[in-house]
């Protein structure tokens, strides 16, 4: 499994070849799986790739929100979009209500400086696509993880109180989740519920935008070690990545001292997480995630963590799909999608 996450963060077409070779090996050719919320950016009339290759016979429907609901625009089929089935694509048809990208305030900008287009973001500009699918790649791609999470699972499998915290930067405190529901650690935690009715998990937000693994040292004590977690969840390396941020040697030091003070003040156990990249045009971005990413799975196998591998999941869906289509601000904080993309590699974990 670990040489997939590999290959997974290689990218381009050797990757899809490889997943669907692994692929192959856990589900039968005919299984159809339903997509629910894909986000997609329209940019004129180009073509837009869904992650999959949608199932033609299957239904599939495009909507201006993530879930459907009052207020909810629903897109027609050959008045609003074109879908192109061999391909996997979307177009935007002349005249349709589907919100174009030329019109966003940072289409076609260059190393741009976020704060000299006031309004930026993505959040008028996504549609969000339910389509049918036949899965010919194994993903997500993590490795089941419950033997690095023995007290926790024996904890949840047992019943009672369970506290987990969430530690890190904008991105765990939630940035451009449209509902808190939908931040990934609140889905993952639900989905904890459903698995161990017995448990009662609370889980607990300890994130600060802005944070580097240096600010996550400093507020290490009141933002975790007070809460008294059974479990915590950590994701540093958008703002160390940065230009001018943390170099990597310091980087990995501070997250070793973090999952060692959690461990001896608290008793709890910890996952870390890697990040996705940011908009590979904005110019406050180090454009090194790679190395980020890496270095936050070195730290977890040296402290014996479990480690979800975001990173390498997400650049495996971004193989067919914009960068757009998945930032919620278009620069470093997933949409909703992209928190139900970190939310399936903790789920694959195993707890």
């Amino acid at each position: 499994m670990n040489s997939l996450v590999r290959a997974v963060r290689g990218g381009g077409l050797a990757l899809l070849v490889l997943l669907a070779v692994a692929g192959c090996q856990h589900r039968p050719a005919a299984t159809v799986v339903r997509q629910t919320g894909e986000s997609v950016v329209f940019i004129g009339e180009a073509p837009a790739a869904l992650a999959f290759p949608p199932v033609a016979t299957e239904p599939l429907t495009v909507r201006s929100g993530y879930q459907s609901g009052p207020g909810v625009t629903e897109y027609v089929a050959g008045t609003d979009y074109a879908v192109d089935w061999t391909a996997g694509t979307l177009r935007r048809l002349p005249g349709s209500r589907l919100p174009d990208f030329r019109t966003n305030s940072l289409f076609g900008q260059e190393e741009f400086d976020h704060s000299k287009f006031p309004g930026f973001g993505n959040g008028g500009f996504f549609a969000f696509v339910d389509y049918g699918y036949r899965p010919t790649n194994a993903w997500p791609v993590p490795a089941p993880q419950g033997a690095l999470l023995p007290k926790s699972a024996a904890k949840l499998r047992a019943g009672g109180e369970f506290r987990l915290v969430a530690y890190g930067d904008s991105i765990t405190a939630g940035g451009d989740a449209t509902k808190p529901e939908w931040i990934f650690w609140n889905r993952w935690a639900d989905h904890l519920r459903r698995r161990h009715p017995q448990a009662q998990i609370t889980a607990v937000n300890g994130a600060t935008g802005g944070d580097a693994t240096v600010q996550g040292l400093a507020r290490l004590q009141d933002k975790v070690l007070t809460q008294r977690p059974d479990l915590v969840l950590v994701g540093f390396g958008m703002n160390d990545h940065n230009r001018g941020g943390v170099p990597i040697p310091q980087f990995e030091a501070n997250l070793t001292e973090i999952v060692r003070r959690i461990r001896t003040d608290t008793g709890a156990e910890v996952i870390l997480f890697s990040a996705f990249p940011p908009n590979p045009k904005w110019k406050f971005g180090s454009h090194r995630m790679e190395l980020y990413a890496a270095a936050t799975e070195k730290v977890a196998r040296a402290t014996g963590c479990a480690f979800a591998d975001v990173f390498g999941n997400w650049q495996a869906l971004a193989a067919r799909k914009k960068p757009e289509d998945l930032l919620g601000n278009n620069i470093n904080h997933p949409n909703d999608f992209g928190h139900w993309i970190y939310f399936q590699v903790l789920a694959g974990l195993g707890l």
